[in-house]
């Protein structure tokens, strides 16, 4: 992969351009340094496209075939209805100019996020954070879109990660998410792996 001299510095907006996810890209060379992560973005990600499951962007040095990062979004809905009555709170409370209490807002979920390993630790992967809440804020979105919703892996690191980007959990503990998710349903869960969190859009606007 070519690297820029001061990769610590890159800026995704100035120094790469935004692509359509494709085999044309070196998705062979994109290594997030996570087997899970590179499964999918070698493998999974184009099944989701085919199937309009989801679709994925990368980020690519200019002048280059080189993928910095790529993300994975598709449609969603911020469901609270059937949510713990805290839940339900924390949510409608950042809408207090709506008289009416939707059962469910509309939303984007950030399905996958990966960063090449040799530009870890620089921030891309927060910047790509924002890209991705300033594009759904766009005139030109063709739809409303209120959240952005993600479920985080259950890892110190991967939800610091989403913390650091402003996004709160919508369970107020991983017993209350457990519990959840253990109610009324058939399978029976022992572990929370992954944490439901959001970020409201209406924060930037």
């Amino acid at each position: 992969m070519k690297k820029l001299k001061n990769h610590k510095k890159i800026d995704l907006e100035e120094d790469c351009s935004l692509v359509g996810y494709s085999k044309s890209l070196n998705i062979d060379a994109f290594d997030c340094g996570d087997p899970d992560l590179n499964d999918f973005f070698h493998n999974d990600a184009f099944q989701y496209q085919d199937g309009l499951i989801g679709k994925t962007h990368a980020f690519i040095i200019d002048g280059t075939r080189d993928i910095v990062c790529a993300f994975t979004v598709s449609n969603d809905a911020l469901r609270i209805d059937d949510k713990p009555r805290q839940a339900r709170k924390s949510v409608r409370e950042s809408i207090p100019e709506s008289k009416v209490r939707w059962p469910a807002y509309p939303a984007v979920k950030i399905g996958r996020i990966g960063v090449d390993k040799s530009f870890s630790g620089s921030g891309i992967g927060s910047q790509a954070m924002d890209f991705v809440k300033g594009w759904f804020c766009d005139q030109g979105n063709k739809t409303g879109c209120r959240f952005i919703t993600v479920d985080a892996y259950n890892n110190p690191k991967a939800l610091g990660f989403y913390e650091k980007n402003d996004f709160s959990f919508l369970f107020g503990s991983e017993t209350d998410e457990l519990n959840y998710l253990n109610a009324d349903r058939r399978t029976k869960y022992d572990e929370v792996k992954t944490r439901f969190m959001y970020f409201d859009l209406m924060r930037i606007m």
